[in-house]
């Protein structure tokens, strides 16, 4: 019930309405599927998204992108040994870059309240966001895809029983603000492009 009402009385109508009514701001829109909302999230943040049905896809897409932006043959930074056979397969240097063209790397998880993405020192060691190259390729599962940070949080607890791991961060800034506010304030805007492969 709203206040007007409890000082100035009801109307003949309870309301339940009033509940249905209530818009909760800091409340997620549970009616739009958690992709979708990650997807749209991402968007806003000025990320590039590009969907794959299977690991062909990603590869094709990977080739894409380096086409785009002429990546062939340069180096990369990439400490995950699971992706370096994309990197063999395109002739690409990741032992000890000195000029690294992008980042390459998986992640925790994909964030959908923020559209950003959830990193730890697997992924990118002890280097802070604005240590990484502008450039940044993810490449990220569905089943990454989850509500809140809190939740990021919980999942790698639960995956990393022991060995767990430090430098737990977010990067959401895919692009320059146009003008600057407190909540950019110390983030470093990074050209994200993700790569996801749909694995539900």
């Amino acid at each position: 019930m709203s206040l007007f009402k409890k000082l100035f009385g009801a109307s003949g109508e309870s309301s339940n309405d009033d509940k249905d009514n209530d818009y909760n701001p800091f409340q997620a829109d549970s009616s739009i599927p958690i992709d979708e909302r990650f997807t749209s999230n991402f968007k806003k943040n000025g990320g590039k998204f590009l969907y794959c049905e299977n690991i062909n896809e990603v590869r094709d897409q990977f080739e894409n992108i380096l086409e785009e932006n002429d990546w062939f043959e340069s180096e990369v930074l990439c400490f995950d040994s699971k992706l370096y056979s994309f990197l063999d397969e395109n002739k690409l240097t990741y032992n000890a870059p000195a000029q690294p063209k992008f980042f390459f790397a998986t992640c925790e998880n994909l964030i959908a309240e923020e559209g950003s993405v959830l990193f730890s020192s697997k992924q990118i060691k002890q280097n802070k966001p604005n240590e990484l190259p502008v450039n940044i390729i993810i490449f990220a599962t569905t089943s990454q895809i989850i509500e809140g940070t809190s939740d990021g949080l919980r999942e790698i607890k639960k995956k990393y029983e022991k060995d767990y791991p430090t430098n737990i961060t977010t990067i959401k800034y895919f692009e320059k603000a146009k003008e600057e506010d407190f909540l950019h304030y110390g983030s470093s805007a990074k050209n994200l492009y993700l790569l996801l492969l749909e694995d539900l």
